[in-house]
């Protein structure tokens, strides 16, 4: 990653010296500033344009599938029982340092305006490892009302390995972070690795899909699947982390124990959700491939917000909706089902961005409706990203730079998560994690 970094860095400098050398250039430079600007314009994603038929919502409605409690009771016994949040922060073996401490192509990759006021990169040993890549962060802001969970602030953050490149035995494998934030001067964080129940609790297998948005609510972690899975949303419990007990590069049981990758706790997935008119297909009315999650406590009951994942450049609007979370403790999943496990969308729109690696909804205090923040990268995928703010009447953003550019989000914009108790907004880049006040980013759009 910090390689592909370097090298649109070098032709952006060669470009530069080019139209130092001769009028000529800086004409022709002039003339890709002009359609630059123009393009600009036209990624504005204007207003939020609701879905209120049952042909446009009707593609959203899930199944409910939970993993059977023998299963999950059974794979837990053979691996010694499950262990807590905190026997994992108090193992934590990766520190974060402190922006101040990253390099400049790691800081390069925050974004322009609004500036963060929290920022930090991974530890070396984990960016050295270049087939994975963090596209997903929900803190225990989500989880619980008083933002804590147990005594610990905690922020979980969801990488995904290549499917193309790196060791065999890695591709397209999900971990997530575990980052102790107690101690904001030295965060530090251990690494469980996601998994999915096999032979009816017996052995399980890798989770092979892109982690592109995570939502934690209660003891309920949300994660989206990928376009060629069945499933929708995969749901774990953060009561059911397990410990392995052989170090190696296989996933599942092997002789001698249970082994993952070399890390030492695995999380196996307690329930999926299928969509009930099929996989995602990516097409105007079929079911919307999941890309971004994240959780409204503004909403009654509480509820989680799903951005479509469409393809960047392409001309089809992508679909925003929410789903109503459930108030029974005993439920099997997060989400609130009827009588036959289904869940139905409460809320939908479409939105002309396309690509969407984060979304937001936020209802401020006296607002009729909620704002919708979409976070997205630019069209060619190269540089800054944008952050719209949109809702019925239009789209906002910030604007910086000589040319008042509108592309002043993070480079590689990954997914937004609101801690409601700091007013922080937290999400990552493809080399940091970082945050800072909705409010800054309210102030930032023009």
């Amino acid at each position: 990653m910090k390689q592909r970094g370097r090298h649109r860095r070098r032709r952006r400098g060669a470009a530069l010296r080019a139209v130092l050398a001769g009028t000529a250039l800086a004409l022709t430079a002039a003339a890709t500033l002009i359609s630059a600007s123009q393009a600009t314009v036209a990624d504005d994603p204007g207003a939020l344009k609701p879905l209120s038929s049952s042909a446009g919502t009707g593609a959203l409605r899930l199944q409910e599938h939970p993993v059977p409690a023998r299963s999950l009771d059974r794979l837990s016994s053979a691996m010694g029982g499950p262990v807590g949040v905190g026997t994992v922060l108090r193992s934590a073996d990766r520190t974060l340092r402190e922006s101040a401490d990253c390099g400049s192509e790691e800081r390069e990759s925050l974004p322009v305006a609004p500036v963060p006021t929290t920022a930090y990169c991974w530890d070396p040993a984990d960016t050295a490892a270049t087939g994975w890549r963090p596209a997903s962060v929900t803190t225990s802001g989500d989880a619980d009302d008083d933002g804590l969970w147990g005594t610990d602030r905690v922020i979980l953050a969801g990488w995904t390995h290549s499917t193309t490149s790196g060791p065999v035995h890695e591709r397209g494998l999900a971990r997530v972070a575990f980052v102790d934030a107690d101690h904001p001067r030295h965060p530090s964080y251990r690494w469980v690795l996601l998994v999915v129940p096999v032979d009816e609790g017996r052995d399980y297998r890798g989770l092979t899909s892109p982690v592109s948005g995570m939502a934690w609510y209660g003891d309920k972690l949300l994660v989206t699947s990928g376009p060629k899975s069945a499933e929708a949303l995969y749901v774990y419990d953060l009561n059911r982390i397990q410990r392995t007990s052989v170090d190696g590069p296989a996933v599942g049981r092997v002789p001698g124990g249970w082994s993952a990758d070399g890390y030492g706790y695995v999380m196996p997935a307690v329930a999926s959700y299928r969509f009930t008119a099929g996989r995602c297909a990516g097409t105007e009315h079929a079911a919307p491939c999941p890309g971004s999650l994240s959780l409204d406590r503004g909403t009654s009951p509480d509820s989680l917000v799903v951005a479509e994942r469409t393809p960047a450049g392409g001309d089809r609007q992508s679909r925003l909706w929410r789903y109503s979370l459930s108030a029974v403790p005993a439920h099997g999943g997060p989400l609130a089902t009827d009588a036959a496990g289904r869940v139905d969308a409460v809320d939908a729109y479409r939105t002309g961005a396309a690509d969407i690696r984060g979304v937001l909804s936020y209802h401020p205090v006296g607002a009729a409706r909620p704002t919708w923040y979409i976070a997205h990268p630019p069209r060619d995928l190269d540089g800054h990203g944008t952050l719209w703010a949109q809702d019925a009447d239009g789209a906002r953003s910030a604007r910086c730079g000589s040319d008042a550019t509108r592309h002043c989000w993070a480079e590689e914009a990954g997914s937004l998560s609101y801690w409601p108790q700091t007013g922080e907004v937290w999400s990552v880049t493809d080399r940091m994690l970082f945050s800072l006040p909705l409010t800054a980013i309210d102030s930032s759009l023009g």
